[in-house]
């Protein structure tokens, strides 16, 4: 049926794939419909004469997913005055405009093989993975919605086997197995209910072997509060409004018991220099018990060696009852024209401005590292859009208890939370990690290592999440290795399809 379509129409067909596969991506979860878009997208690609053919047909599909995947970007910018909203949708397509390119080549390094169709599934899901490392990577890297996080929806495939692949082989492995299922669904189509059922065998494998799983939190675990305070986008810089947003952390941050606690704050929570401002730091420490410590986003000063202010960070830090700054951690993944404005004088000279508002660029830190909370064990700090990037979110050198993702989703829609949500859930499955989220507006969250959702606030409304600390596990396969298992897989695939073909010749 596919080879009497006409091309325009296979062009069309293929775009409303694209747009059909990002529903199941949060929050919509409709893991399902995104397999099945994402078969009916490789018969295209099978079915096309020519490589550029191919190239065009993977490239529509990948616009499809992104434009509408990614529409949460969109939002960002009804909540700056240098540039107008409409903007934001020029934004959002140019970016899918790019990222579209990498399914593009992963559908012209398949279509080489569609002579034989195990050959062909075979090398697409291993130049998947591959493109999609690529994609994570490049240019600082945009690793938003891989096709592995659609297992971390509500009704999606069985949580406990996604858990057990992607502690194998990671999340670019776990997108590379569903290209496999996909491609299962494809072949079925075609009545190769044999080969089909042999691409379906890991899954049945993997869920019936004996696998640690994550404990409940014990009693006498550290305590955590994490405060919500619904402090939207449009009042977190206004200066008139920095006393109310102080008394709604305040009021919720309220000491309840007699134990020790954990205080977390979002990102950017405070907009004083904790570094400069004592009294900035006693205001805080008051709000502590004898034993608690706060953890809190806020920034920090740059100068050069004149004393000149240059630049800032955006960073994490831990105080404690003292007033003292016991941690600091710098966010080492910026965002490019949200932290910083990439050739700012070229771009400033045409008033295009960074979506974060301030005249001082933020400064990348080093990159991964652990802060140690005395009572409380080893935290490894991630801020906000760091917390996609799978493999690069912990210090092996120094493996944390925990991970804390402090993040400012409040400028991201109804789309963007519940996706940063689902990537914290995986990282938290991968390197077998408990994970701590607050944000201002939503959704604060406590994740178990296996990734499962402990406790949770809604996006837009206020409040506090009680809990234990949840227990970290051993370090898994992936948090020994990191992407070299991934990679391996691709390349294992790779080899798989071409003794495919060469069988088949």
């Amino acid at each position: 049926m596919i080879l009497r379509l006409r091309p325009r129409h296979v062009r069309l067909l293929s775009l409303a794939l694209g747009l059909v596969s990002a529903t199941g991506f949060a929050p919509w979860h409709l893991w399902l419909a995104t397999l099945l878009a994402v078969a009916g997208w490789m018969g295209f690609v099978r079915a096309a004469p020519r490589l550029r053919d191919a190239a065009l047909v993977g490239w529509l599909f990948g616009l499809g997913q992104f434009v509408l995947g990614l529409n949460w970007i969109a939002t960002a910018f009804t909540y700056q005055a240098a540039m107008p909203a409409w903007l934001g949708w020029v934004a959002v397509v140019l970016l899918s405009l790019y990222l579209a390119v990498y399914p593009m080549f992963a559908a012209m390094l398949a279509w080489r093989y569609r002579a034989n169709g195990p050959a062909f599934i075979l090398a697409f899901a291993a130049a998947w993975i591959a493109t999609e490392w690529l994609r994570a990577t490049m240019f600082t890297g945009f690793a938003w919605n891989p096709l592995g996080v659609i297992v971390m929806g509500t009704g999606a495939l069985d949580l406990e086997v996604a858990g057990r692949l992607a502690r194998l082989v990671g999340t670019y492995g776990l997108s590379g197995l569903i290209l496999l299922w996909a491609g299962a669904a494809l072949l079925a189509t075609r009545h190769r209910l044999r080969l089909a059922a042999v691409l379906l065998v890991p899954l049945l494998l993997i869920r019936f072997v004996p696998w640690p799983s994550a404990p409940a939190a014990a009693p006498t675990a550290p305590e955590l509060r994490i405060v919500q305070p619904k402090i939207g986008q449009q009042d977190k810089w206004d200066q008139a409004a920095q006393s109310a947003n102080f008394a709604r952390l305040a009021g919720l941050s309220r000491k309840v018991g007699t134990n020790p606690r954990l205080l977390l704050w979002p990102e950017a929570a405070v907009p004083d220099y904790l570094e400069e401002e004592p009294w900035a730091r006693a205001r805080l420490a008051r709000l502590l018990g004898p034993r608690d410590l706060l953890l809190t986003g806020g920034s920090a000063l740059v100068y050069d060696r004149t004393g000149k202010l240059v630049a800032a960070r955006n960073s994490l830090f831990a105080l404690d009852p003292q007033a003292r700054l016991i941690g600091r951690y710098d966010k080492a993944h910026l965002v490019p024209y949200g932290e910083y404005l990439p050739m700012r004088p070229l771009l400033s000279a045409i008033g295009l401005s960074r979506l974060a508002p301030g005249d001082l660029d933020f400064l990348p830190g080093p990159g991964a590292q652990s802060i140690d909370l005395p009572g409380f064990g080893r935290v490894g700090v991630q801020i906000c859009y760091e917390m996609i990037f799978s493999g690069r979110v912990v210090d092996a050198a120094r493996r944390p208890s925990f991970l804390f993702n402090p993040s400012n989703d409040a400028w991201f829609g109804a789309w963007g939370p519940p996706q940063h949500l689902a990537q914290a859930r995986l990282r938290a499955v991968e390197e077998g990690l408990p994970v701590v989220r607050a944000t201002p507006t939503g959704i604060s969250a406590v994740i178990d290592a296996d990734g499962r959702l402990l406790d949770a606030l809604p996006w837009r409304q206020a409040g506090v999440i009680d809990a234990l600390l949840p227990p970290p596990l051993t370090p898994t396969l992936f948090a020994r290795f990191g992407n070299a298992l991934p990679l391996l897989l691709s390349l294992m695939l790779a080899v798989a399809a071409i003794a495919c073909r060469r069988i088949r010749r």
